[in-house]
């Protein structure tokens, strides 16, 4: 039986019909890199409903339901869960809307947004402790570092790297493993960006409604900031970025957040974070375009590719990447402030 009849019967079973009621419209409700769908339902009578579509056998639905448990009692918005059949793997939810951050951001609306959605992961930070998420720890880290070498560049460039650059690649993994795994741990959501904030404002508890948190971990404290403020899919000056970060950083230290006292040293820290994460992107966006047949994110690359050039060409420590990066794309090196 399909995906969609199993569906279709289930949600009549949450809304039961009166005789004389039309059938609950469904609609998809928004894109997934993952194998679940999610579809905004709307019965005849009362508010429009969520469902998630996870296949059992592709997806698991508790992590969703725990994590969503932590980060409500940590005080922020998040879907509420209104029913649930974890055999099937589907979940009834509240509707946060369909205005994402990414919708409503520009210049004039930006401050407001993200000082929001800076007080929403401070109070996650916060709430956090360990032994109840997944660590973030090294094997986790350094496979997904993996699929820069795998995918973007075997499979999305079509390269094979000579063994003195798959040495260089080696070195510069270490050196940003040994930072990442330094840095104080706490709640990561670990896709806390854009199109996973939405706009409810006016709602309780505030803005943003918080989505798409499943896979979060116990890991770095600068890896939801810089996946914030350098997002794949959104970007700004840096000077308007250093000010965001900063604010972040100011509402950490207030909030007794593990964070170091100079801001010089957070934001090191911050940058080698992201090289990590924008490293695993370009493999994530590679895979979804050559393994999964989903080719929308490669326009969102040359931003990733941006990010990771920039903070290359800023440390000594990561040059050989930004000398690799260089010979992938036969372009020639680039002299950079280094530190």
């Amino acid at each position: 039986m399909s995906r969609t009849v199993l569906l279709r019967a289930w949600l009549d079973r949450q809304f039961p019909r009166q005789r004389n009621d039309t059938d609950i419209r469904i609609e998809p409700a928004s894109a997934d890199a993952s194998f679940r769908r999610y579809f905004r339902v709307t019965p005849a009578s009362g508010a429009s409903r969520i469902v998630m579509d996870a296949p059992p056998d592709l997806e698991d639905c508790r992590p969703f339901l725990r994590v969503a448990a932590l980060f409500r009692d940590a005080g922020v918005h998040v879907p509420e869960v209104l029913a649930r059949d974890l055999e099937q793997g589907f979940l009834l939810l509240s509707d946060l809307g369909n205005t994402t951050y990414l919708d409503a951001l520009d210049a004039a609306s930006a401050p407001a947004l993200y000082r929001d959605a800076n007080a929403a992961l401070v109070g996650i930070q916060c709430a956090s402790y360990p032994g109840v998420l997944p660590d973030y720890d090294r094997a986790l880290l350094e496979r997904e570092l993996q699929l820069f070498p795998d995918w973007y560049v075997t499979r999305h460039l079509g390269a094979a790297l000579e063994p003195g650059q798959e040495t260089a690649l080696r070195g510069v993994f270490e050196t940003l493993l040994a930072n990442n795994l330094a840095q104080a741990r706490v709640f990561v959501h670990r896709d806390y960006h854009s199109r996973n904030l939405m706009v409810v404002d006016g709602a309780y508890p505030a803005n943003p409604g918080i989505l798409d948190f499943q896979d979060a971990v116990y890991g770095p404290i600068t890896y939801d900031p810089v996946s914030l403020y350098r997002d794949a899919y959104i970007a700004w000056e840096e000077e308007m970025e250093l000010d965001c970060v900063i604010r972040y950083w100011e509402m950490a230290r207030r909030a007794a957040l593990p964070v170091s006292d100079d801001f010089d040293a957070f934001y090191r820290d911050y940058e080698w974070m992201g090289a990590q994460r924008q490293l695993k992107v370009l493999g994530i966006f590679a895979r979804l375009c050559h393994r999964d047949g989903k080719d929308g994110y490669l326009k969102d690359m040359p931003r990733v590719m941006a990010y990771l050039r920039r903070t290359c060409q800023r440390y000594r420590a990561l040059t050989p990447l930004a000398r690799l990066l260089d010979q992938l794309e036969n372009r020639p090196a680039q002299n950079g402030l280094t530190f």
